[in-house]
């Protein structure tokens, strides 16, 4: 297995210890909720300079 291989691997398990985290503490409607949103901010990113609204929302502003 090389370096990148781990690095990924590595991503995988705190991603799975995140959702284990947000299921204990929330549910398993709201994990899977917020890792949507997670994986739509990320499709929706613009490269730099972009002024697209996010779609993470907290309060008054977008970030």
């Amino acid at each position: 297995m090389t370096h990148e291989h781990l690095t990924k691997d590595q991503f995988f398990e705190r991603l799975g210890a995140i959702g284990d985290e947000m299921i204990a503490a929330y549910g398993k409607d709201f994990a899977m909720g917020a890792l949507v949103l997670a994986a739509r901010f990320i499709a929706e990113r613009k490269p730099d300079g972009d002024k697209a609204q996010s779609v993470i929302y907290t309060g008054e502003t977008r970030l």
